[in-house]
């Protein structure tokens, strides 16, 4: 490695990069370590210079550094890594990042997001899709001037301004389906699919509840004669333990798979590669022994249209329709608005996953409602609790 001194103190050449090092008693260990980003002199001497004003006017005036909304970003994204929807995130920080990405953060506002606004809705891009990107906006504000301490002990922002989200007048409604388009939809579907679907109509789980359902979360109700699948809540869109309770069209579906469920872990099961297992030793629905990773595919797409489905704009054409068609029978079967909650696995803050028997048999039968069967036990104390470990 090559060290070079400079004509300023504290610059040392290293690799053809400028690297800051020099003694600072105001900072943390005394000491300011960090490159440059330049190979050249006079660029690295006006860094250095920048950032020993910028110390001084935090140090001595309580001043902020100026940092970049790029800069944020990434902080954010590093901060933030554990968070189940990071990835999507990302996405919407690098669509946005040509707009803001070199305004310094206290720059970044409702009005300096407008040029992104116009740039996405030219593009046809829904309301809906441009709150999602203003919403992480506005998260890596607020986490700005409330988390985010620098070495001086000051947040990166004083104060976040308010994010204003969009009205949503152009979103596609739901389209639940009825018995008669349900049966042309399943027919047109791919065995493996249609299982899926069948499933998914019967209990009103999303469609990543329903890829990711593993025998390990199966609870026996030997009161009921039944079973049901817990769902962790660290896996769940809501962040809460998911119940699933099972009419006898559901139930019926998790029967047949379970005949199908290999005794061991299948030869070209990931875990054979030092992998998270990916098989159907694990998972409920799997095609060809291997998770199935979405439902809504071309096989779904393809099934759709050859139902006869509506296939306009202003109407959603994706699985998450099931979940709404289940929700409009219980709500047309009369179920109660508690116990659609619970079935429809609403984020609510009195949902627990301890249930007395008459509770229990109160879901059972508001999901038996939607297949037209009656379910009637005699009550007994059950306590459901999720398997841990």
């Amino acid at each position: 490695m090559s060290t070079k001194a400079s004509k300023m103190p504290g610059l040392r050449l290293r690799d053809g990069i400028w690297h800051i090092d020099k003694r600072i008693k105001t900072l943390p260990g005394g000491r300011l370590r960090e490159s440059t980003g330049t190979s050249d002199l006079r660029e690295a001497e006006q860094y250095l210079t920048k950032r020993l004003e910028e110390i001084r006017q935090a140090s001595v005036y309580g001043v902020r550094p100026k940092r970049t909304f790029e800069q944020a970003a990434v902080f954010y994204l590093d901060y933030n890594r554990d968070k189940k929807s990071i990835l999507d995130d990302a996405m919407h920080l690098e669509q946005i990042m040509p707009f803001i990405g070199n305004l310094s953060l206290d720059q970044v506002h409702t009005g300096t997001l407008q040029s992104f606004i116009k740039a996405r809705q030219a593009k046809g891009i829904k309301s809906k899709s441009i709150n999602n990107a203003l919403g992480v906006v506005r998260h890596l504000l607020n986490q700005a001037a409330s988390e985010w301490l620098d070495e001086h002990g000051l947040t990166w922002l004083q104060i976040a301004p308010k994010i204003k989200l969009l009205k949503i007048r152009d979103a596609a409604e739901a389209y639940p389906l009825d018995f008669i388009e349900q049966k042309r939809l399943l027919m047109a579907l791919p065995a493996h699919l249609e299982r899926m679907a069948l499933y998914k109509v019967n209990t009103g789980v999303r469609e990543q509840d329903v890829c990711g359902l593993k025998w390990d979360w199966e609870v026996e109700v030997p009161e009921f004669d039944t079973f049901v699948f817990i769902v962790p809540g660290n896996v769940v869109k809501n962040e809460e333990d998911r119940l699933i309770v099972h009419n006898s069209v559901a139930k019926s579906v998790i029967e047949e798979n379970r005949q199908n469920r290999p005794g061991d872990h299948t030869d070209h099961c990931a875990s054979h590669r030092g992998s998270d297992c990916d098989c159907a030793r694990t998972f409920v629905f799997t095609y060809k022994g291997t998770r199935i990773g979405k439902m809504n595919n071309t096989g779904w797409k393809r099934a759709w249209r050859a139902a006869g489905l509506p296939v306009c704009p202003q109407c959603k054409r994706g699985v998450h329709n099931l979940k709404h068609t289940f929700g409009r029978r219980l709500r047309a079967a009369g179920v109660p608005y508690e116990t659609r909650q619970v079935l429809l696995g609403h984020k609510n803050g009195d949902i627990t996953t301890h249930y007395s028997a008459a509770e229990l048999e109160e879901l059972i039968a508001g999901a038996e409602r939607v297949c037209g069967q009656s379910v009637h036990k005699t009550p007994t104390l059950t306590l459901l609790k999720r398997k841990m470990g």
